[in-house]
């Protein structure tokens, strides 16, 4: 343990940023399993609903230095895809072609 005042004054304040930072990755992770949830089940409505907390919660955790303000802006928009997409079909992947090499192997002699 610390022995001088202001080091001890700073676990005590490390420990509650690390409760309080904690809580809302929890929060976080739980708004975006939730919308990720009714995505899996179609439920267009409750993902509008959801997702709109999801973004309150991101924005936030931004806002709190909790995570990047960048990496909340990738999660939203992500978030809005998978929500913007439910009830439309796939599209199907483009698979190019297989190349088939046209250069001869070399052969190799016996010695």
């Amino acid at each position: 343990m610390p022995i001088i005042k202001s080091a001890i004054k700073r676990v005590k304040q490390s420990a509650v940023k690390q409760k309080r930072n904690y809580i809302m990755r929890r929060k976080l992770k739980t708004a975006i399993k939730g919308v990720i949830d009714v995505v899996k089940a179609k439920n267009t409505e409750e993902g509008k609903k959801l997702l709109n907390t999801a973004y309150k919660i991101i924005d936030t955790a931004a806002k709190k230095h909790i995570i990047h303000h960048k990496n909340a802006d990738r999660k939203k928009s992500r978030l809005a895809k998978l929500v913007g997409n439910i009830g439309k079909t796939p599209a199907k992947e483009v698979t190019k072609p297989i190349k088939k090499s046209t250069k001869a192997k070399a052969k190799t002699t016996k010695k």
